[in-house]
């Protein structure tokens, strides 16, 4: 079993939002080593702010993974994930997903990547849709690629 410490800040005047309880749940089933996260939600002007002054992309994204790698092998993982919250509702809403199902998704996605999966490359993407997809699944959630 891995340690998780998981904090996570409500920073969004957005309805709906998953509980905590709800977070934990998405983080720990995607977590394959121990970590320690700030999860924050915020809304479009903060994560448009945050994806500026990070990645230099002037709009709010759904989703930003920050890792701090700079540890030695073996030491728990440190990461931040900020999810914002309008863009994942109107992402719902244009792809016809469930809300929740989106956030679940999102969060797995996030910390796959603090995990170091990523989707630069075709083979990569593969192998980070698939676990994702798996793990969707087995939360009970459809798979989050499929088209509608």
């Amino acid at each position: 079993m891995f340690q998780l410490s998981l904090s996570v800040q409500y920073a969004s005047q957005t309805d709906r939002l998953p509980t905590r309880t709800q977070f934990r749940r998405w983080v720990k089933a995607a977590q394959e080593q121990d970590v320690q996260i700030v999860l924050r939600i915020v809304d479009a002007d903060e994560g448009r702010a945050l994806n500026l002054g990070y990645r230099n992309k002037d709009y709010a994204t759904n989703v930003l993974t920050f890792t701090y790698d700079d540890l030695p092998p073996g030491a728990t993982l440190y990461g931040d994930i900020v999810i914002c919250a309008p863009v994942v509702a109107r992402e719902a809403r244009e792809q016809h997903k469930d809300l929740l199902a989106h956030y679940a998704h999102l969060t797995l996605h996030a910390v796959l990547h603090l995990q170091g999966y990523d989707h630069e490359r075709a083979r990569d993407a593969e192998r980070m849709e698939a676990r994702e997809t798996a793990l969707m699944l087995k939360l009970g959630y459809p798979a989050p690629y499929l088209v509608s």
